[in-house]
This record gives structure tokens, sequence and C-alpha cells, in this order.
């Protein structure tokens, strides 16, 4: 039998790895077969982009964080870093909703951390007791005794609750759609961790870190966070059209994966076709991976089980400029819990990046569901968009009625590093060891962004591979 590899799962973390192995095969002269089963009929995964009069909506994540090497470094190495852009730095700043108003984020705070004195002295967002409060962090010491802390439980310890209610907690609902009460610090945020144990403050190592960004900025590369041109589609149109030795076998649903032999694996799909290979990689969320890789091992597919997920939605709402009255001087803003809204997130799209909007026209983005309203999701999409109006008509003052609106629904898609997580991951990847060539890859272990994806995706074809041909 030849050898042969199957990839079930298209997301960027398959698709990766089929890239990777197809690249490794070309130049080493090895000689394997690579099929990627997907059971959309597209691929990309939560990566999706459309195109629609002359806007680009993005149906899943808009962009990466540029501080993270590996989505710049495969970019590069398809040959397409002339489409990458930044953010719009003209329209740069995030707000916060706090006692119904937007109140600026003081320039010099990343993440949750303030690393400039004046803005945020001068805030609106903070009283002066939750400043001082804040300020203090440079002078607590460091935790030693290694326990995996919830975020919230980190930065009260660390920043006080005003920093947690105003800024961690909404920034989390934002990007990993998560509950800081629940939420490892140790998994979701390691670098805050990190930052801890090497500077003593959180305060001091961001320093240290807008230091050598700084430097960065010298050298041509100012934005924080990247994306394509066209939207992220690009990249995915990329990686496909630059792995010609790839079987895709798209609208193919993987029920499950049998051993056949010491030597073999059978993929079973669910018209019945049976896919016969020596390795297989498992690029599905993990409570996917767990069914079909149960009858092979019980004790992984319950481990698997045991990383929650959310479910999210995404509206994108489309206005003429002309008849719109929001200045959109900015990147978008977040929503705490406390504010008792529907929406946990706006992206003001049009302003963050170019070409998302023809010059007449704008476009927002705003974020439901998360680990706090994962019901909101659910509803029809006349009561979406009726209750998204009715929180941005408060917010924003839109009395304007959109030229059109697009809801795309992410059902348990964002996986959540709850506490124990890292033991977790640590129990799921002994017992992968132990079974000869099968791996795991994907946002659910070692990070959500699509740089931790695309990182994930080489690991796991770099290590199928080694076990094919050891």
């Amino acid at each position: 039998m030849e050898r042969s590899v199957i990839i079930i799962g298209a997301g960027i973390s398959g698709l990766t790895a089929a890239y990777r192995l197809n690249k490794i095969k070309s130049e080493s002269g090895l000689d394997f077969n690579i099929t990627v089963v997907e059971k959309s009929d597209y691929v990309g995964g939560t990566i999706h982009t459309e195109y629609v009069d002359g806007f680009v909506i993005e149906a899943g994540p808009d962009c990466f964080f540029a501080e993270k090497p590996y989505a710049g470094m495969l970019i590069k190495e398809l040959g397409i870093s002339e489409r990458l852009i930044g953010t719009n730095n003209k329209n740069q700043g995030t707000y916060v909703l706090w006692h119904n108003k937007l109140h600026k984020l003081p320039d010099g705070v990343v993440l949750m951390i303030p690393t400039k004195f004046t803005p945020f002295v001068t805030s609106s967002l903070f009283s002066i007791y939750g400043k001082i409060r804040m300020g203090m962090e440079l002078f607590i010491p460091r935790r030693t005794d290694g326990v995996d802390e919830s975020l919230s439980e980190f930065t009260i310890r660390r920043l006080g609750k005003e920093a947690l209610e105003r800024i961690a907690e909404p920034l989390v609902a934002g990007v990993h759609a998560g509950d800081p009460d629940t939420m490892s610090v140790k998994s979701s945020f390691p670098r805050f961790v990190d930052m801890e144990q090497k500077y003593g403050s959180l305060i001091k190592g961001m320093l240290k870190v807008r230091g050598k960004m700084k430097r960065r900025e010298t050298e041509g590369s100012n934005s924080m966070f990247m994306t394509m041109k066209g939207g992220l589609k690009e990249l995915i149109d990329a990686i496909v059209q630059q792995s010609p030795g790839v079987v895709f076998k798209r609208g193919k649903k993987a029920t499950s994966v049998r051993r056949v032999d010491d030597k073999s694996y059978a993929v079973i799909l669910s018209d019945g076709e049976q896919l016969i290979a020596n390795s297989v990689i498992l690029a599905t969320p993990a409570y996917v991976s767990a069914g079909l890789i149960s009858s092979i091992s019980n004790e992984l597919s319950e481990l698997l089980l045991s990383v929650p997920y959310v479910s999210t939605a995404t509206i994108s709402l489309a206005y003429k400029k002309e008849r719109f009255t929001h200045p959109l001087k900015g990147f978008g803003f977040v929503v705490p819990k406390k504010e008792n809204r529907h929406i946990m997130a706006v992206t003001w799209t049009s302003s963050k990046f170019f070409n998302r909007s023809p010059d007449d026209a704008v476009l927002i983005r705003c974020f439901i569901g998360g680990a706090m309203n994962q019901k909101l999701v659910f509803q029809s999409d006349d009561e979406i968009i009726k209750l998204v109006k009715a929180d941005l008509k408060e917010i924003m003052s839109i009395k304007e009625e959109p030229l059109f609106s697009r809801i795309y629904r992410w059902d348990r898609a964002m996986p959540q590093y709850t506490i124990g997580h890292e033991s977790r991951i640590k129990a799921i990847e002994q017992i992968v060891k132990g079974l000869k060539n099968i791996q795991l890859c994907g946002s659910a272990y070692h990070g959500i962004g699509i740089s931790d994806c695309i990182n994930s995706g080489n690991i796991a074809a770099q290590n199928i591979l080694k076990a094919m041909f050891e």
C-alpha cells in the first residue's frame, strides 16, 4: 500500500498541515499521498470572506496578531506579502461602553496594561481610586506557587477590580467570547504570567515589550493587527492553489476513524465510503475529534470532550455614508457585561481597515453570544437584527436603516481555555504520543488565533512525517 495521510477538517490548521506536507513532499522527493476531507462545500473553516457590492465582509476573524510570527511567515512563503495591510492608523483608538457612554481606552493601554502616564491619569474610564490601584501594580509581588488562576483572580490581584470590569472582561468577551471567572490565565494569556514571573510587574514587562514594538515600527511595521487587502480568503485561496499535490474531498463528512491494522487506519465517511491511510491528522474541533477517535482511544475521546466550546455570531451592517451621523473615529468598542447589552463588541470595519467598503458607504460589525449569552445566537435573523439595531441606536445614535445586513452563526466554534486547560492538554498529548501516526491540531490546544492555528498545523505535519518515515 502506498503511504498516505488523511487530514480531516479544512480550517486554517488542516490547510496548513496539508500545504506543509505537500511542500516537503515536493522538495524532498518523499512519496506519499495527501487527502483533505471537509464536510462543507468550502474550505477555510471560520475564515470566510464574502464580497457584496464593493463591500468586503468577514464572516469570522478579520485579522491576525502581528507579534506572533507564524501567519506572517506563511504569507511570505506563499509569495503574497504585497497583499498584507495593517490597520488604518488615522483612526486608531478603541472605546469601552461604561454607564451608557463610550470612553476611549487610554493611549498606551495594551490589552489591559497601562504603559503611558498622562493618557491614563486623564482618562474618563476609571475612577481616581481605580487609577491609583492600577498604578500600585508596580509594587505587588509576583506569585510564586504556580497555581492556575482565573483571569478574574489574576487581574484583580495585580490591577484591581476596575481593570477587570472595564477592560479585561469586555476585551476577553470580544476576542475570546469567554468568561474571565472560568478562563485560565496561564493558558489564555500565558504572556501575562510570563511577564509577572520575569519582571515582577505587568507594567514593567509591557514597557519592555513596547520598546521592541517601537523598534519594529522604525523598520516599517507599525500595526499590531494585520489582514489581506481582499480579506482573509486570499490567504486560504493561496494555500489551496499552492498545494497541487493535495486531493480535496469537499462536502464529505467523516464519521469515524478505525484502526485497520498496525500500519493503517480507515476513515469512514457519512456516505459509506472508506478511505485507507497510514496516518491521520484530526484538524477538527475537540468534540468532533472525540467522536472520530472514540473507537481507538476512549480515554482520549473523553479528554477531548472536556474542552468546552461556546457559540457566537457576527452581524455586519452596511450604510450609506451621506445619511450616517456617527464619525467612526476609531476601530470600535467593547461592552462590559454590567452594561446589560445584547452586543458584546462592535468593529467599525470601514474605519479599521482600508478597502472594506465603497467610498460612499460605511461597514460595521457586531458580535453577540459567547460564554455570557449564547442563546442570542440561535434567535431568528429578524430578532437578532432588531436587538442589534436597538443597541446601536442607544449607544451610537444610529437611526439610519442599513443598506443590507449579514448574519453568520458559529455554533460551538470557540474553544474555552478554562482553569486546568494546561493539564488537560498535557494528558491529551501524552496519549497521542502512544498512538501511531495520529495527530491533533487546531484552536483547541495551544491558542485560538490564526497564527496559533497555523503553527499547530505545521507541528502536526512535521510529527506525522517523522512517524511515517522513521
